[in-house]
């Protein structure tokens, strides 16, 4: 064959290829992340579908190891994005200068009060977490222990060594916790509160959850632990019934927001604006009960339809002003029972 012709031929295909994309080079973001590793496959998919050039490279752990690593690498941040981390660390990283403003598009749609009040915002809101009590029946009637109804409920000799819950330090879960008890029963009587319940802690976990899979397994009888991981327990058939206790929920949301100092701003901004999609939400609701697009109306089998009605009023900015005193007090209490 005549090696001109072949060469041509070849140099006419490339054209063609650089033509069409199919060489076009994908841009890879480093996104920290909270996110459960069982929803990051799912959100992922509905990106890639409008956004097939840009590749996703997670960092995951528990949002206190997410928090920590972003503040440790303030001088040199390594991320592109954050994403599905608790609203209350995000706030921390806005207030440190470390976060792009950005308006997403379709981001006038969303419910305002679940993302950045600035405008353009800082961070943009996905769902709300609130927090559950797991309750396995089987081993509570073995036990002679009773389902609970309160967090009160849970101070009561009757359940001593058989609670499990977050360490707030590690988990975005335990810190929703404790700083829906301070808010909620006032300082005072949130650490009163939390000396009460800690005689009856076996254990804290690093993961939020963790309690509600021990208590799922039958390691303890109760787990304190998020309505997403209660909702997945029990739907897969563990003997669990799940208590919303009556003097109300801790909750946090996860959010998302763009790194200042990111070299892929084009890039971000696009995962951005996947975010604020009505899709992206409907993504977001097979997770959870509330969402930020009011046009997406969650239902989940086992998480009562009214749960926004039972969450405690949440100061978002005085949670992050206070994280590392109140993180401080709770370790120097209470820090002793966490799981190795």
């Amino acid at each position: 064959m005549n090696r001109s012709f072949v060469t041509t031929a070849a140099a006419t295909l490339a054209l063609a290829a650089l033509a069409t994309g199919a060489w076009a080079q994908k841009t890879e973001l480093l996104v920290y992340t909270a996110l459960e590793t069982d929803q990051l496959k799912a959100y992922t998919e509905s990106f890639q579908k409008t956004n097939p050039n840009i590749d996703l490279r997670f960092v995951r752990d528990s949002t206190g190891v997410i928090t920590a690593k972003v503040l440790a690498e303030k001088a040199n941040p390594q991320a592109d994005v954050i994403l599905g981390v608790s609203a209350t660390s995000v706030a921390i990283f806005e207030a440190e200068g470390m976060l792009a403003p950005y308006s997403p598009v379709g981001f006038a749609a969303l419910n305002p009060m679940y993302s950045d009040s600035k405008r353009p915002p800082y961070w943009v809101g996905q769902d709300v977490y609130a927090a559950v009590v797991c309750y396995n029946t089987v081993e509570g009637a073995k036990k002679g222990i009773p389902k609970p109804e309160s967090w009160a409920d849970l101070t009561k000799p009757v359940y001593k060594g058989q609670v499990t819950m977050p360490n707030p330090a590690s988990s975005g879960t335990g810190f929703l916790d404790v700083s829906g008890w301070l808010q909620s029963m006032g300082e005072a009587g949130g650490w009163k509160y939390m000396d009460q319940l800690d005689a009856n802690i076996a254990q804290y976990t690093h993961s939020g959850s963790k309690p509600c899979r021990q208590a799922g397994a039958g390691e303890f009888v109760v787990g304190i632990s998020f309505d997403f991981r209660g909702n997945d327990v029990k739907q897969k058939g563990a003997p669990v019934e799940l208590v919303f206790p009556k003097e109300g929920l801790g909750w946090d949301i996860e959010a998302s927001a763009i790194m200042k100092n990111t070299k892929k701003m084009d890039a971000a901004k696009k995962l951005m604006d996947w975010v604020a999609t009505k899709e992206a939400n409907e993504a977001y609701s097979k997770n959870f009960a509330i969402v930020s697009h009011p046009a997406v109306k969650p239902a989940l089998a086992h998480i009562p339809a009214d749960l926004e009605k039972r969450l405690v009023k949440n100061d978002f900015a005085w949670a992050a002003k206070n994280r590392d005193a109140i993180l401080a007090e709770w370790q120097k209490r209470y820090a002793a029972k966490t799981e190795k």
